[in-house]
């Protein structure tokens, strides 16, 4: 038996510059992402009219990436119970960063298709990984909040790449190049982490208690030097020492629901959002919309992202995030399909708005929601495995609306994309436990 207290000792902690350290790195981290992820489908119409790339085509690059996606968020799992939650966010994001930077020199569709999977899989690595980090290192009373002004700060990426795109992409047969140069600029984040101090629940959970205490009272130490006295922690718990977490922990009962949940919850997220985001471009175009228009259209769209997030910062705190979930997924079933119905320019921007800005809260409050349904054994694992699976599936979703934009017109993929958030919201509301105010580790019997 050992005594743990590093969840209390950081639940206790007021909020100081060395959580801003941690905030504006995670949130670097997360800019650079939402600039990478679609990267692909800014530049797919440009491509399709230079390489004459087909419908069919782009479906199979984007469906790829996703298989790259779910790959990277296992890895993540295990680098970061194997490596530390430090260094699997460095190396996840140096990944992501090199093979973005590696797609600038793509000379045909495969050899990009090839580099956006392995881009994509440094992609999901990182988020889950950042995720994780910022779920043990917060306190739990505000870690939901901290989760989603990461991502206000983040989401800036998407908007950001888009406008930028919207008037690069068009200039020369060759400058849709740059929208990859820029998502490359993740780099910036490994002169941050140097800051960052390892998960002292990390620690804990390998049996390293000495180096836990060492960390805790590093970080102790610069918290207390700006906030004065700390308060005293509650008291420690007693735990057993466990072996290293398996998939096949996943099958038990404790762990099987909240991950058959999860998955189910990244599944129609997954599909949902990207299911919008990748193929709103080609789509706009498709449906006789310059290549110009459409990227600027989708652009002016997603400046709703960084609002999204911050509106879930008001409220995953002060409401059950279960049930801010389920509201947030069912407005964005009902914007998207309005966002299929109509053809005007403005009404084409207003709703793409709003299905940004809700769509960016639910993704803020997912990610504060996934990690609290684990303990610290098996928070990287079941958080990786239920985010991959669900990345995973998407996979086929290109491949389905692909299909539908064939056999049935523009409208149908918009009813598809519909009902997918709707599925999420029900099963949310019927099985999502409670989570609010929730601490960082189930709580047992005190020590003595």
């Amino acid at each position: 038996m050992h005594s743990s207290n590093a969840a209390n000792r950081l639940d206790r902690l007021p909020i100081s510059r060395f959580h801003t350290i941690v905030l504006v790195t995670v949130a670097i981290a997360y800019f650079f992402e939402f600039a990478d992820i679609n990267s692909f489908s800014i530049t797919a119409p440009r491509l399709i009219k230079l390489w004459k790339v087909s419908v069919d085509e782009i479906a199979y690059v984007t469906s790829l990436s996703f298989v790259g996606m779910f790959i990277g968020s296992l890895l993540a799992g295990w680098m970061a119970d194997r490596w530390g939650r430090k260094r699997a966010l460095i190396w996840t994001t140096l990944g992501f960063s090199v093979f973005s930077l590696v797609a600038v020199f793509s000379w045909d569709i495969v050899s990009l298709g090839v580099f956006r999977i392995l881009t994509s899989a440094g992609l999901s690595a990182m988020t889950v990984v950042a995720v994780i980090y910022v779920s043990e290192i917060f306190p739990a009373a505000v870690r939901g909040k901290y989760q989603a002004y990461a991502i206000v700060i983040g989401i800036c990426g998407t908007p950001a790449t888009n406008l930028i795109a919207s008037g690069v992409v068009v200039l020369t047969p060759w400058s849709w190049r740059l929208v990859y140069l820029w998502g490359a600029l993740g780099f910036v984040v490994l002169f941050l982490a140097r800051y960052l101090p390892e998960s002292p629940l990390w620690h804990e959970n390998r049996g390293d208690y000495e180096s836990a205490d060492a960390v805790l009272r590093g970080i102790e130490a610069r918290v207390e030097a700006q906030r004065g006295v700390l308060p005293e922690p509650a008291p420690p718990v007693a735990v057993v020492r466990q072996a290293r977490a398996s998939l096949a922990i996943l099958l038990q009962r404790r762990y099987l629901l909240p991950t058959l949940l999860l998955t189910v919850l990244w599944v129609t997220q997954s599909i949902g959002f990207f299911g919008y985001s990748s193929w709103a471009p080609s789509l706009l175009s498709k449906q006789g919309f310059s290549v110009q228009s459409s990227t600027l259209y989708v652009a002016l769209a997603t400046v709703g992202a960084p609002l999204g997030s911050y509106l879930a910062a008001l409220v995953t705190d002060r409401f059950e995030r279960k049930w801010c979930l389920v509201v947030f997924g069912t407005i964005i079933a009902a914007c998207g399909l309005f966002y299929g119905l109509t053809f005007t320019p403005v009404m084409i921007v207003a709703f793409g708005f709003l299905v940004n800005l809700f769509e960016r809260g639910y993704t803020a409050l997912g990610y504060a929601y996934s990690p609290e349904l684990f303990d610290t054994r098996t928070r990287s694992l079941g958080t990786g495995v239920s985010y991959g699976l669900g990345r995973l599936s998407n996979a086929a979703g290109p491949l389905i609306i692909a299909h539908l934009y064939t056999w049935s017109g523009y409208r149908s993929v918009f009813y598809f994309i519909a009902g997918t958030w709707m599925v999420g919201a029900v099963v949310v509301a019927l099985f999502g436990p409670r989570v609010r105010r929730r601490g960082a580790e189930p709580q047992t019997v005190p020590a003595v």
